[in-house]
């Protein structure tokens, strides 16, 4: 079991992962990942989240924020997800949600 390397900031995560090769943005698109730059969009069974890092708000300890290190499982596409939890829960579907809850 490989560490993870561990941030002070979302920035510094983000920025230290682009610089590993995980270059792509993706957001979350209800059922999918999508890709904000080429539009490929990654269902839950495409890929896998490498690594994750948990992010709690300076103010409000339920303003978490979590990075997600994601790489497709074909190994085309590695890249970024930044989740504010709790604000796509109702947007996002059982099995996306799913394989983003990680296990603290």
């Amino acid at each position: 079991e490989k560490t993870m390397p561990a941030y002070d900031t979302v920035t510094e995560a983000l920025k230290d992962l682009k610089a590993r090769g995980f270059t792509t943005d993706f957001n979350i698109s209800f059922d999918k990942l999508q890709c904000s730059r080429t539009r490929r969009c990654l269902s839950p069974e495409e890929f896998e989240i490498v690594e994750h890092h948990r992010f709690e708000g300076d103010s409000n300890p339920s303003d978490e924020e979590v990075v997600y290190a994601i790489e497709s499982k074909d190994g085309s596409m590695k890249g970024v997800l930044v989740s504010a939890f709790g604000i796509y829960s109702d947007r996002v579907e059982d099995a996306m949600l799913k394989k983003l809850q990680v296990k603290k």
